[in-house]
């Protein structure tokens, strides 16, 4: 399992449009992929799911990504969460 911690830095927090971005990056890797935000999880290829975690500015969250290619995936997220959040 990888994971990494991400600090919100968009003034909305994540609002629908990149969370639909981050669900269809995350639905292009077989592994599973979970967010957190403090004791709250939800699974990072479900928009809803996400949605409801209402990540706000200034907030952390954790992304945890497990499968066979997580390595993969993990840096996508990286990748697309400091481009875009």
């Amino acid at each position: 399992m990888k994971e990494f911690s991400y600090t919100i830095t968009d003034p909305v927090g994540i609002h629908a449009r990149p969370a639909g971005l981050l669900v269809k990056q995350l639905a292009q890797f077989s592994s599973t992929a979970t967010i957190c935000r403090g004791n709250d999880s939800c699974d990072g290829k479900k928009l809803l799911a996400l949605m409801k975690l209402r990540v706000k500015q200034g907030e952390t969250i954790v992304v945890k990504v497990e499968g066979a290619d997580e390595d993969a995936a993990i840096e996508a997220a990286k990748t697309f969460l400091s481009a875009n959040l």
